[in-house]
């Protein structure tokens, strides 16, 4: 996916549904739950059940989505997800190899970074976005606010302690996108496999946002 449409993607929906599946067929309804009240960025994460398997099947079950995996580690594992049909890549830090073979194959990747010295190197060595994290540790909208001023040119995408309260208070500070994972996929509602319920959170945060 060209960087351009990517982006474009992230302004109009703003906010990363982001599955941890202990279970293949747990992550195929916690998607479904979320796409079915419009959410359509979803990422898998590379350690969940048979990741790739559920990346290929999500794709053709939810063809409106863009379905994409995160926490990658190495150039290998990012081969493999290019492979089963991922979309976008994050990864949880900064990686020059990565991110130059992510941008060989024009698929969006969104390194993991902190200090403004790695939000720029990453953006320098072709990201097509940044994901600050853990965001709420160093001071949640109030730090990516901070970061406007000198990087307000780099896009920003906080995970790590956003929840359905805030995460509107991110994109005010500046913030292209959000990611939520376990705040939109509370533990006891994927055990008691709770659709129902996961699906009006997506449609909570939907709300907050617009």
């Amino acid at each position: 996916m060209p960087n351009q449409l990517w982006l474009s993607q992230l302004q109009k929906h703003r906010a990363i549904a982001v599955i941890r599946a202990p279970d293949f067929e747990l992550g195929q309804q916690m998607a479904k739950a979320v796409a079915a009240e419009g959410m359509q960025l979803i990422e898998i994460t590379w350690n969940s059940d048979r990741a790739g398997e559920l990346i290929s099947q999500l794709r053709w079950e939810l063809p409106d989505c863009i379905i994409g995996t995160g926490t990658l580690f190495n150039v290998q594992q990012l081969h493999e997800a290019i492979a089963f049909g991922a979309q976008f890549l994050f990864t949880p830090h900064v990686d020059p190899a990565m991110i130059k073979a992510a941008v060989a194959k024009d698929i969006p990747i969104i390194p993991g970074a902190l200090t403004p010295t790695e939000i720029v190197t990453a953006w320098n060595q072709g990201a097509s976005c940044v994901k600050v994290f853990p965001v709420q540790a160093v001071g949640g909208a109030d730090y990516i606010k901070s970061l406007q001023g000198p990087l307000g040119e780099i896009p920003l995408i906080p995970t790590g302690g956003v929840t359905l309260e805030n995460a509107k208070e991110f994109l005010q500070a500046g913030a292209i996108a959000v990611g939520l994972s376990g705040e939109l996929f509370p533990k006891k509602l994927v055990i008691d496999r709770n659709w129902g319920a996961i699906a009006q959170q997506a449609k909570n945060l939907i709300q907050q946002l617009g």
